[in-house]
């Protein structure tokens, strides 16, 4: 007589997740902006995007304006109050409407300023044209004369070439690296690269597989307040000294891992420049009724950065590049600063929270004492120092900083194919109404991702490999039809949203 066997009872193993569920961000330290905390607060009642959107807006538009002046002291030297901030939001989250408000008094200064250049211009046209028209008399004069001596005497007395007149942009949005040595050439020498469709510079030509290298050399030596060099066959060499760039990219979620994911932008540290911030969506939250205006506050801002637009900068006449002073540490603010630094240096050691991240947390200190250097600026440009408060604020958006981009670091591991078989599974969790799924319903209602036949079916393998989707037998009837290949959607047992 065989012995009595308990049957084992086996439960079904569950759906797996496609990718490791990345936990919210920590709420932006909006209080920390000092001085600008009110316009925020102002923008993002009016548009009521999410906070951290109009803050990175208010950042980056106040580094350009500032970045001009002086340099902060950071414990490594001194270096520009240059900001480079990107900003992470999908489609319709409002981040046009955020950045209006912080650039139209650029906008319109270089409105105002493009009347007197249209001016300056013609007149420099007119008196460049008599000079060319004499230079080349007193050129052919001394071909025919022979009289070598006296031409030069004469083109001492025409003096030189009159030179164009400065140009006013201040902003540009897809500048390739030369055009941007041009501009810093014959512009100002503070400018701003902004873009609310930051995807158009970072898959444009100056990030291409040929240009991406000495773009992001360009751009860090820019960051670190180096000097532009480049050498031309036909335009020799070119040494801009004196140059500040301030940057703010805002771009969609999928334009964003592609470029965290690159290893160059990584490897040469240009990632590492960047504040970096990509804020819970607001969208379907936002009810007219709760939006509120802030007349007064903006007015405030909008006179604070025309003051500043129309202070002359520090300019060197020889190189045309600003000759900033240095804004010093307090011995209170140095000290804060040194315990962070110390603080950060720590977790990056082998096991530490930034051990995965080194890059980032080595410039979080200097990241910290820049901000400082704006929020100081902006409260008083005449500023020889920067005080505790300043620190502590610069510190706290340091820090936050510091922890989205640990937090983002891994959703850029992530490859396309995987974020849209992702996309795919929250798309039929939160809105597919369904039992069952055909590839035609992906196709004409899933994620705009998906449109394409041959995406669509890839995302469903993939959710089909990890148990979301379970293949259905040919034939099968769906909704009243007969099916060569359609798939159950799993929802009970679902990992937790």
């Amino acid at each position: 007589m065989q012995p009595n066997l308990v049957e084992t009872v086996f439960e079904a193993e569950g759906p797996q997740p496609l990718v490791r569920e990345i936990p919210p961000g920590a709420p932006y330290p909006v209080s920390a902006l000092g001085p600008l905390s009110a316009v925020v607060e102002a923008v993002k009642g009016e548009t009521l995007a999410p906070v951290a959107i109009p803050a990175q807006s208010a950042l980056a538009a106040a580094s350009l304006a500032v970045q001009g002046f002086a340099d902060v002291e950071t414990l490594a030297g001194a270096r520009p109050v240059s900001l480079f901030a990107l900003t992470i939001a999908q489609s319709g989250e409002r981040k046009s409407a955020c950045d209006r408000p912080f650039l139209k008094p650029i906008r319109a200064r270089e409105r105002e300023a493009g009347i007197a250049y249209r001016a300056d211009r013609e007149d420099w046209l007119r008196r460049h044209a008599i000079w060319k028209a004499q230079y080349e008399g007193v050129i052919a004069g001394s071909r025919k004369k022979g009289d070598r001596a006296a031409a030069e005497a004469e083109l001492r007395a025409l003096g030189p070439e009159p030179k164009p007149p400065t140009l006013i942009d201040r902003i540009v949005s897809e500048p390739t690296f030369e055009g941007l040595t041009k501009l810093f050439a014959l512009g100002q020498p503070s400018l701003g690269l902004f873009s609310d469709e930051g995807g158009q510079f970072l898959g444009g030509h100056a990030m291409n597989t040929d240009n991406r290298q000495k773009t992001l050399a360009a751009f860090n030596a820019l960051w670190d307040g180096l000097a532009i060099k480049r050498t031309r066959a036909g335009d020799g060499h070119q040494s801009l000294t004196g140059r500040r760039l301030a940057i703010h990219l805002m771009v969609q979620p999928t334009v964003a891992r592609a470029f965290m994911a690159d290893r160059l932008a990584t490897d040469t540290g240009f990632l590492a420049r960047f504040l970096i911030c990509e804020p819970p969506s607001a969208i379907g939250t936002r009810l007219y009724a709760n939006s509120k205006a802030n007349a007064p506050v903006l007015a405030s801002f909008e006179r604070r950065l025309g003051e500043i637009l129309r202070t002359p900068m520090p300019i060197d006449p020889e190189t045309g590049g600003v000759e900033p002073r240095c804004l010093s540490l307090s011995a209170e603010a140095r000290e804060l600063l040194v315990q962070y630094h110390d603080r950060v240096e720590r977790s990056q050691r082998p096991g530490g929270d930034m051990a995965h991240l080194t890059g980032t947390a080595s410039k979080s200190a200097e990241q910290a004492a820049r901000i400082a250097g704006v929020l100081t600026l902006w409260s008083d440009l005449q500023a020889h120092e920067v005080g505790p408060v300043a620190m502590a604020n610069a510190i706290e958006l340091a820090r936050f900083y510091l922890l989205e981009a640990s937090r983002l670091a891994e959703v850029a591991n992530v490859s396309a194919e995987t974020d849209r078989a992702e996309q795919l599974r929250r798309w039929l969790i939160e809105n597919w109404p369904e039992p069952d799924l055909l590839v035609r319903d992906v196709q004409n209602r899933g994620p705009n991702a998906l449109r394409e036949r041959a995406r669509a079916r890839a995302a469903i393998r993939q959710l089909e490999e990890v148990g979301w989707l379970v293949p259905l037998n040919p034939g099968t009837v769906v909704r009243g039809a007969r099916r060569r290949e359609a798939w159950r959607v799993v929802r009970s047992g679902s990992v937790t949203e």
